[in-house]
């Protein structure tokens, strides 16, 4: 089973930018859709952004459309979530998901019970 592990997390300014990192250990890698989640305190975990197994194909949540980028480096077993006019909405926990459900190359998930592992998580910090 893939072991995921998120870095990149920190404290940064409304308006500034971090970029996380989740990197598997699963050689296999190019087989998962991916996904970013985040849950901040005293709410639920809800979907931030989700590529497909071979990179080509994202979705994101309505809010940070626009502000966020996720790609992923199959040769590199890294999944990449680039955040930039950061907002105090987005502080929280992100956590990495991998999800072995899709069928082909374009499939994204947006629902966190189509993932089968999660990391432990990076905190992101936006103040103001």
């Amino acid at each position: 089973q893939v072991q995921l592990v998120e870095s990149g997390g920190g404290v940064v300014q409304v308006g500034g930018s971090l970029r996380l990192s989740c990197a598997a250990s699963a050689r296999t890698f190019s087989h998962y859709a991916m996904a970013w989640f985040r849950q901040a305190p005293l709410k639920e975990r809800e979907f931030v952004a989700g590529v497909s197994r071979s990179g080509g194909t994202t979705d994101y949540r309505d809010s940070v459309k626009g502000r966020f980028t996720i790609s992923r480096d199959n040769a590199e077993n890294t999944v990449y979530l680039q955040m930039s006019n950061l907002k105090s909405d987005d502080t929280g926990a992100y956590y990495c998901a991998a999800s072995l459900r899709a069928w082909g190359n374009s499939e994204v998930f947006t629902t966190d019970e189509a993932y089968d592992t999660w990391g432990r998580g990076t905190q992101v910090t936006v103040s103001s």
